[in-house]
């Protein structure tokens, strides 16, 4: 019987592996093995970190991921680089089943640290230029784009933030819709049609990502939805905000999920619908998903499965 077990190995569930490990937890941390649960989630796919305390000179996602592994480790985290298959998380004995191995590992405990993953439009060259001019996230890497004009893809409340808060920064933003309203509320499509620095390109989606044998994003080709007409346009920098898919489907019918798929956590807390399962991290987080904000629900997170443990002792 472990004590506690991890699902996820992300900023929130290595920082859960930390604080429970340095509680002398033992947890055992099921890190993840395919493409979209990968080991140390999204900042993997990350190339500069300018944004997460302590490192000035900035670090890449890869590299900060592998120093949070390490400290996990240090304090006595086991690991198993595998997937979740299943799970029956209700009553005092949590049950996880992992692709491996038939037999089931019982805990007393589990914190849920699966994440989530940002939509893509599928477009050609997009995915070879992730991070080589194309992004999901203007907070991580807007500041790398100073210099440039960018595009951002979207026409709801997240792509309205991203485009105000790159107009701030860059020299200007075009905003693409493949529609010609915005789904974005009333506050936010105003904040950003008033904006100097932001203007609209409506009935337009992305064709092409152009830029690949360069391994550097030089233009777009973009399709008019209503004409099929094919325009392109040089471009510095492309951000996606068509929202996000939290990793929680394993999870449905057995915590309480919001309408969006997130799941329902207590305010204030990591307590699921369930006793002694937390969750952390951007599988609960929809607002922030930052790296920073991620590993401070993986703490809270942590102890409050150290205090159930605790307060259950026989």
């Amino acid at each position: 019987m472990r004590n506690v077990i991890i699902i996820g190995s992300g900023p929130a569930g290595l920082t859960a592996a930390i604080y429970a490990a340095r509680a002398n937890l033992k947890p055992l941390v099921i890190e993840g093995l395919n493409v979209d649960h990968q080991p140390g989630g999204q900042l993997m796919i990350t190339t500069e970190v300018e944004n997460y305390p302590g490192f000035p000179d900035g670090i890449t996602g890869p590299k900060l991921m592998e120093r949070f592994r390490a400290q996990a480790e240090r304090f006595g985290t086991e690991f198993k680089t595998e997937d979740v298959v299943r799970c029956e998380l209700a009553g005092p004995v949590k049950k996880v089943w992992i692709e491996s191995e038939p037999d089931v590992i019982e805990a007393r405990t589990v914190i849920i640290s699966t994440g989530a993953v940002a939509k893509y439009t599928g477009a050609k060259g997009e995915k070879e230029l992730q991070n080589y001019g194309v992004s999901a996230c203007a907070t991580c890497d807007g500041t790398l784009f100073r210099e440039e004009h960018v595009m951002v893809i979207g026409g709801g409340d997240t792509a309205m933030e991203e485009a105000v808060y790159l107009a701030n920064i860059v020299k200007s933003v075009t905003v693409v819709h493949r529609r010609e309203e915005l789904r974005a509320s009333k506050i936010m499509q105003d904040r950003a049609m008033n904006h100097k620095n932001i203007k609209f390109l409506w009935n337009q989606e992305i064709d092409e990502f152009l830029g690949v044998e360069e391994q550097r994003l030089r233009a777009v080709r973009l399709r008019n939805t209503q004409t099929g007409e094919l325009t392109e346009r040089e471009i510095g920098g492309v951000f996606i905000a068509i929202g996000h898919v939290p990793s929680s489907g394993i999870f449905k019918g057995q915590i309480d999920l919001h309408d969006n798929g997130y799941i329902r956590t207590v305010p204030g807390t990591a307590q699921t619908s369930l006793e002694a399962v937390y969750a952390c991290g951007d599988v609960q987080d929809h607002v922030y998903r930052q790296a920073v904000t991620a590993a401070g629900t993986g703490c809270m997170a942590a102890i409050e499965a150290e205090r159930y443990i605790s307060s259950h002792e026989s």
